[in-house]
């Protein structure tokens, strides 16, 4: 597979679209910029941290030693549209800052969110989409 080829339709294969409002949260220097500019480049605009209107989708960059994930996936919501979902992107296994999968599943769970697709973006990250049950959704 040839990842930079692979990087360009990472945004539209993650179901990012031109004019959504996506957050980003938990960024920090170790994020992937190639993934992050992807992801603009699908929305045509660039991510924000704070939202004036329900974001479509919120980017939760998450490492094992940020505090409580839990608590995290929670105040994603905050700006969240009913319809939306969380990517959360997590190191690959080997890599500092791992979470365990029954630990994401269990924050999420908890959070009242459901795991839905996992998808491996790049060489050094992991993304899990998390959604609100369907019951939840209006």
């Amino acid at each position: 597979m040839n990842a930079a080829a692979d990087q360009s339709d990472i945004g539209a294969r993650l179901g990012f679209t031109p004019g959504m409002v996506v957050q980003e949260l938990g960024w920090d220097e170790d994020t992937d910029n190639d993934l992050r500019i992807a992801i603009e480049d699908a929305i045509d605009a660039e991510m924000v941290d704070d939202v004036v209107e329900a974001a479509d989708i919120v980017v939760l960059w998450w490492r094992d030693d940020d505090g409580d994930l839990t608590d995290a996936l929670v105040d994603s919501l905050t700006d969240l549209s009913m319809t939306g979902a969380v990517w959360l992107f997590t190191p690959k296994v080997g890599r500092e800052g791992y979470v365990d999968e029954p630990d994401v599943i269990e924050a999420a769970a908890t959070a009242g969110l459901a795991a839905t697709a996992t998808q491996q973006v790049c060489d050094g990250w992991s993304a899990r989409k998390l959604v609100r049950p369907k019951v939840g959704r209006r």
